[in-house]
């Protein structure tokens, strides 16, 4: 069973940073695919960042690039999110996301979710 536990959530004004983390649990991880998704209030899901656990290659949804990074940290199989300059429009419940690499892709298919964690972003 796998599991995934978000943390790092919180309020923050326009500008700031926060780092969410993700631990993951109950599974070898090396062929797993981890990504970040948000949902805004009335709003779909959508994709926002993506590693490869082995190789450590990355996606990143254009609002986003050149602010948020992706990482993990293999030994401990937690992954990271660092978020920076944030703006009012990234307030969501931030989701942690697994799927195996057998089904190619960053940006859906996700299998297994976290609980999310809010990030609110004023102005």
């Amino acid at each position: 069973q796998v599991q995934l536990v978000e943390s790092g959530g919180g309020l923050v004004q326009a500008g700031g940073s926060l780092r969410l983390s993700c631990a993951a649990s109950g599974r070898t991880f090396s062929l797993y695919t981890m990504g970040w998704l948000r949902q805004a209030p009335e709003k779909e899901r959508e994709f926002v960042a993506a590693i490869r656990w082995s190789g450590g290659s990355t996606d990143y949804t254009d609002s986003v690039k050149g602010r948020f990074t992706i990482s993990r940290d293999n030994a401990k199989n937690m992954v990271y999110l660092q978020m920076n300059s944030l703006k009012p429009e990234d307030t969501a419940v931030y989701y942690c996301g697994a799927k195996r690499v057998y089904y190619g892709g960053y940006r859906d298919g996700y299998e297994y979710w976290g609980q999310g964690t809010q990030v609110t972003v004023s102005s």
